[in-house]
C-alpha cells in the first residue's frame, strides 16, 4: 500500500507539474501573437505617417512593407527604414516630424517587446519535456523580427554592409554541417548557420567560401569543386551592437567520407561567440525547435545536387 500510494503521490506531482509548463507555453504562445500584433500595429501606423509625407518613393516603399508577406516583411520595413534614414527632415514640417520621431521609436519598443517573448517562448519549446510530450501541439514556432534602429529619430539609420560568401556543406549521407552560435550582446539566443564569413576587400566571392571553409573546417576546397552560388540571402542584423546589411551568397559542396572539424582557424570573435557544431539531416532540421539560418534549410537540403542550372535563388 505504502509503494502504491507513493507511486500515485509521485504521477499527481509529475501530472501538475508537466499541466504547469503545458499551461505556461501556452501562455508564453499568447504573449508572442499578443506581441506580433502590437509590432504589426506599429509598424502600421509608422506606413501611415510615411504616407502623410506625401512622397512618392517613401511612400511605395510603405505600401511594399505593408503588403508583404510575413517572410518578407523584414527586408520589406528594413528598406523602408533606410529610405527614411536617408530624409532630411529639416525639410518636412516639425509636427510631422515629431509624429514620425514618435511612430519610429513605437516601432523599436514594439520590436523589442516581441522579441523578448519570442526569446522567451523558444528557451521553453527547447526543454526536452516540452519536445519529448510535443506539449507545443500545433502552435508554430514564433521567430525573431530584425530591424534595424536609428540612435536617433533624425539620425539616418547606418547599416554597415557585409557581403558574405557561405559554404551548405554536406557529408554522404546528405547532412548539412552547421554551427551554432550567439550575439555578444544576447548571449541567451544562440542559432545555427551554414560554414562561412565575410568577404574581405577585393575578395571574389568563391575565394572567399574556400578561405572561410578552411579556417572553419580545416578543409580544403577547390575554387572548381564549388556549386553555385546557388542561393542569395538578404537581412539586416544586429551583432554586438553594430547593424549589419547582409548579403550572403551560398555556394555547395559535398565531403566523402568523414570529415574530422578542425576549428583552430577560428578567429577571436569565432572562438567567443561560436559554442559548437553538428551535422544536420533535413528531418532532424525540420523537427527542430532551434533557429537556424536561412530558416528555409530543412526543405532546401532536399534540393542540392552537384547539377546547377545557372540560377541563384532568393532564399530567407
Amino acid at each position: 500500500m505504502t509503494t502504491a500510494l507513493v507511486v500515485v503521490v509521485v504521477t499527481l506531482l509529475l501530472a501538475v507539474w508537466i499541466l504547469s509548463i503545458a499551461n505556461r507555453l501556452d501562455r508564453l504562445h499568447v504573449r508572442t501573437d499578443a506581441a506580433w500584433a502590437a509590432l504589426d500595429a506599429a509598424l502600421a501606423r509608422r506606413a501611415v505617417v510615411v504616407r502623410a509625407l506625401l512622397d512618392t518613393e517613401l511612400s511605395a516603399a510603405a505600401s511594399r512593407a505593408e503588403s508583404a508577406p510575413r517572410a518578407d516583411r523584414e527586408q520589406a520595413e528594413n528598406e523602408l527604414s533606410g529610405l527614411l534614414g536617408a530624409l532630411d527632415r529639416r525639410t518636412v514640417a516639425p509636427a510631422l516630424t515629431a509624429e514620425l520621431a514618435d511612430a519610429e521609436e513605437r516601432v523599436m519598443l514594439a520590436r523589442r517587446v516581441h522579441n523578448d517573448a519570442v526569446r522567451d517562448t523558444l528557451l521553453l519549446r527547447r526543454r526536452r519535456v516540452v519536445r519529448w510530450l510535443r506539449l507545443a501541439g500545433t502552435a508554430p514556432q514564433p521567430s525573431y523580427f530584425e530591424i534595424a534602429e536609428p540612435t536617433t529619430p533624425s539620425d539616418a539609420v547606418m547599416l554597415r554592409p557585409r557581403p558574405s560568401a557561405r559554404v551548405v556543406l554536406t557529408d554522404a549521407t546528405g547532412r548539412v554541417l552547421l554551427f551554432q552560435g550567439f550575439d555578444p550582446a544576447r548571449p541567451q539566443e544562440s542559432f545555427w548557420f551554414t560554414v562561412g564569413g565575410g568577404v574581405e576587400d577585393g575578395e571574389e566571392l568563391r575565394d572567399a567560401a574556400v578561405r572561410e571553409a578552411f579556417e572553419e573546417t580545416g578543409l580544403k576546397l577547390a575554387p572548381e569543386s564549388l556549386v553555385g552560388p546557388i542561393w542569395r540571402r538578404r537581412t539586416v542584423f544586429s551583432f554586438d551592437g553594430e547593424t549589419f546589411d547582409a548579403e550572403e551568397w551560398f555556394f555547395y559542396a559535398s565531403v566523402e567520407g568523414e570529415l574530422t572539424v578542425d576549428t583552430s582557424g577560428f578567429n577571436d570573435v569565432e572562438e567567443t561567440t561560436i559554442s559548437g557544431y553538428r551535422w544536420w539531416s533535413a528531418e532532424e532540421l525540420d523537427a527542430a525547435e532551434d533557429t537556424v539560418y536561412p530558416v528555409q534549410l530543412a526543405e532546401l537540403i532536399p534540393t542540392l545536387t552537384p547539377e546547377w542550372d545557372g540560377e541563384t535563388r532568393t532564399v530567407r
